[in-house]
């Protein structure tokens, strides 16, 4: 019987071992991932000129008058926050803050600020959230810290362009999913409305998606101690981090966009963050054939045309 007894409880350490492993492993391989893009990484660069290519004279140009420039804050932590921006070519209190994507960077937004910048004539500031691009950080936060630090550069994207903007947040992916969240909380009387391309209903959801496609797993334990590791390290859970909690607050216009062939963040997740949408100042475009994130490269009038129909009707025209 002792034998037995002693057999069971190293059985018991062996699982537990395992599965706080996995939880680590889930926490490392998800939040401080290898594949970050790096601060002034050239690569970014020639990402844009390649696939938008449409849109090089217009970075061209920014870089021959010094337009496209830095500027940093400091979040409540301590941590160093990048961004880049733009003011508009004819002055405006129009203003875009754009928010990019999982281990991508603000230069690699640069598509949607052609759209608002060139297309639309907006102010732009693109953020570096934090662990990206040039910004600091420990860790990604999925968008849920990252709603924090998206308002303050909201703020300081209105003092900088001249005070009284009529602002838009445009994101994609997580940064969609941080519009989300940020559209939840208070907001200062710039804010006007928020544009969310193919963001996620929760971080919870995310990765127990994540789990069973790229390793066959269920959610139950590692997402569940994953979550509780998340907490004790970085202060905040999977399962708080809800963009679809967050958009149930949102007292103000929204745009949903998502590609109709997105696996990465399955499509159906748009339709429970449309609906959790109070209010009838929301549309909803699902495109047609687009995977994760390529709505704009695949559709790039329609794009716009959509944007800039939703967005001025609550930023207003020049």
């Amino acid at each position: 019987m002792k034998k037995w007894f002693i057999a069971g409880i190293a059985v018991v350490a062996v699982l537990l071992f395992a599965v706080v492993g996995g939880g680590l492993y889930l926490l490392s391989y998800s939040l401080t991932p290898a594949a970050v893009v790096e601060a002034k990484d050239a690569a970014a660069w020639d990402d844009m000129r390649r696939e938008y290519p449409f849109i090089v004279p217009w970075l061209d140009s920014l870089e021959r008058a010094d337009a496209l420039r830095d500027t940093v804050i400091v979040d409540r932590a301590g941590v160093r926050l990048h961004a880049l921006y733009a003011e508009a070519a004819v002055p405006t209190d129009r203003t875009a803050v754009i928010v990019h994507g999982y281990t991508d960077c603000a230069v690699r937004m640069l598509m949607i600020g052609y759209l608002y910048h060139r297309d639309l004539g907006f102010n732009i500031l693109l953020p570096d959230l934090c662990y990206h691009g040039d910004s600091g950080g420990r860790a990604i936060q999925m968008g849920w810290k990252d709603r924090l630090d998206v308002l303050r550069w909201m703020e300081v994207a209105n003092e900088r362009f001249g005070g009284a903007a009529r602002m838009v947040v445009h994101g994609i992916s997580m940064g969609a999913a941080t519009t989300m969240m940020v559209s939840g909380e208070p907001q200062g009387p710039y804010a006007r409305c928020f544009v969310e391309d193919c963001g996620y209903t929760s971080v919870w959801d995310e990765f127990r998606k994540e789990l069973r496609d790229r390793f066959a797993l269920p959610a139950f334990p590692i997402l569940h101690i994953a979550s509780r590791l998340c907490e004790a390290k970085y202060g905040w859970n999977f399962r708080e981090a809800s963009a679809l909690d967050q958009v149930a607050k949102c007292r103000l216009p929204m745009l949903f966009i998502h590609g109709s062939a997105d696996t990465f963040v399955p499509t159906w997740m748009v339709y429970p963050l449309y609906e959790a949408k109070p209010g009838d100042d929301k549309e909803l475009w699902i495109v047609p054939g687009a995977t994760h994130a390529m709505s704009y490269r695949d559709y790039p009038q329609e794009y716009t045309r959509r944007v800039k129909e939703f967005v001025g009707r609550y930023v207003g025209a020049e």
